[in-house]
């Protein structure tokens, strides 16, 4: 984790010059989206750190970090009410519990849910909450107690990916009332997927729930078959353009389409994701497969390096 926090004080703070192609064109239509995921993560965040009632050293680092991504926006509203109350907060090295609360409480106000509706906002501030409890690379159980908690006050969220699967580790884990090596490491790891500043990565392994069981979002060595076979793309490719990505599977045989339907077999995720997206990791594609998934349509999430490797051995 503290290689993930060294990595993101690299990124610039303004993503939209060192943006994928593919993004371009249309990233000018979601400034008033990423305001709003910028507020909601923070938010978050505070709330995450805050959540087993103690704030440490490492934890401050972490909220730090949304400090550096935006430090150049505090001329702009409403970053320059914002970002100066944050600063000003972290200057002791403290965060006390009335400046929690004054962090909180500005968020509230300038947070627009009239671009973004409830659920959208609440599941973006879930992300960031879920990163803040691992700002210290530690979960304990007051934190998970803590968090259940927050959940239990969203019951909005029910259905929604990863609101149920969220709810089912905290059961599991919390029933003998002690997290050993291997839960915390389950944990971990899967609340590591949804770290809020990672906003250029996209998911490779978060479980969801289907059938009972917690089973992994991407598929693990998936067999693809492209002749007659459906394909849709979501977030960007390290190697090529979309249309060259659905010039390939025709080429193979296989048709593409806008969005996951029935009639698509396979979803493919770009590595470069897409920093449009509503939450850090994932948009609104694969929260469709994911339901179509529930629902008990066959369809394969599939990273691009499978897709890459399938499309190579096809060929």
């Amino acid at each position: 984790l503290t290689a993930v926090f060294a990595f993101c004080r690299t990124q610039r703070m303004d993503r939209g010059t060192n943006m994928h192609p593919d993004h371009l064109r249309y990233a000018k239509y979601t400034g008033r989206a990423r305001l709003a995921k910028a507020i909601n993560s923070l938010l978050g965040i505070v709330e995450g750190i805050a959540i087993d009632g103690l704030i440490n050293g490492t934890e401050l680092d972490y909220l730090d970090l949304w400090l550096a991504e935006h430090r150049e926006l505090r001329d702009r509203h409403p970053f320059n009410e914002l970002v100066p109350a944050v600063m000003s907060a972290m200057a002791g090295r403290v965060l006390s519990q009335e400046e929690r609360e004054d962090i909180v409480w500005l968020c509230g106000r300038l947070r627009s849910e009239e671009f973004f509706d409830r659920v959208s906002a609440d599941l973006q501030r879930l992300h960031a909450v879920l990163g803040g409890v691992i700002a210290d690379a530690r979960i304990s159980e007051a934190e998970l107690r803590g968090l259940s908690d927050w959940m239990e006050q969203r019951q909005h969220l029910r259905s929604c990916w990863p609101f149920d699967e969220i709810g089912s580790l905290i059961t599991a884990v919390l029933a003998d009332g002690k997290i050993d090596e291997l839960e915390h490491k389950t944990l971990l790891s899967f609340f590591s997927e949804f770290v809020a500043l990672q906003d250029g990565r996209t998911i490779t392994s978060a479980p969801i729930c289907q059938e009972g069981s917690i089973v992994g979002l991407c598929a693990v060595n998936p067999e693809i078959v492209f002749e007659g076979h459906g394909f849709c793309f979501t977030g960007a490719s390290a190697r090529m353009s979309r249309a060259q990505l659905e010039a390939k599977v025709t080429s193979l045989g296989g048709k593409t389409y806008a969005s996951p339907s029935k009639k698509v077999n396979y979803l493919v995720i770009g590595s470069e994701g897409n920093p449009c997206w509503a939450y850090a990791c994932y948009g609104r594609k694969v929260e469709k497969a994911v339901e179509l998934r529930k629902a008990g349509v066959r369809v394969a999430i599939v990273h691009e390096v499978d897709f890459h490797d399938a499309a190579l051995d096809y060929a």
